[in-house]
């Protein structure tokens, strides 16, 4: 195949594959919900289960967020330093590691906020 027609075929079947995933993903949450009616749940007991089964991560976007500054702060200085230098192992040497340093910030920046959360609860 000439590379043209692969590059067209990319986003179409990137959408195919998107679609099958969304159909099948709206298909099981009603199978479950029927599953649920049939072994008589009312809705209140219905919503209160599905609602205890979403469990959110208040501080997904803060973790996010650090990960994707140490992210950037990688890719800057090794490009900073590439051009500078010509040495061809900055850019991902320092974009791994400060990325790694970055999740390992997040958690224990998270960690400790959870504490302190659970400290004021009690």
């Amino acid at each position: 195949m000439a590379p043209e027609v692969i590059g067209i075929l990319i986003p179409i079947v990137f959408l195919i594959i998107f679609g099958i995933i969304v159909v099948t993903l709206i298909y099981y949450q009603s199978k479950e919900k029927q599953l649920m009616i049939e072994k008589g749940l009312n809705p209140e007991e219905l919503s209160q289960l599905l609602n205890s089964k979403k469990k959110t991560n208040t501080y997904s976007t803060l973790k996010i967020g650090i990960i994707t500054i140490f992210f950037g702060l990688g890719l800057g200085l090794g490009i900073m330093i590439h051009d500078n230098t010509g040495a061809n192992y900055a850019v991902p040497l320092l974009l791994f590691t400060l990325t790694g340093l970055g999740f390992i910030i997040a958690f224990f920046t998270v960690y400790k906020l959870e504490k302190r959360e659970k400290q004021n609860l009690n």
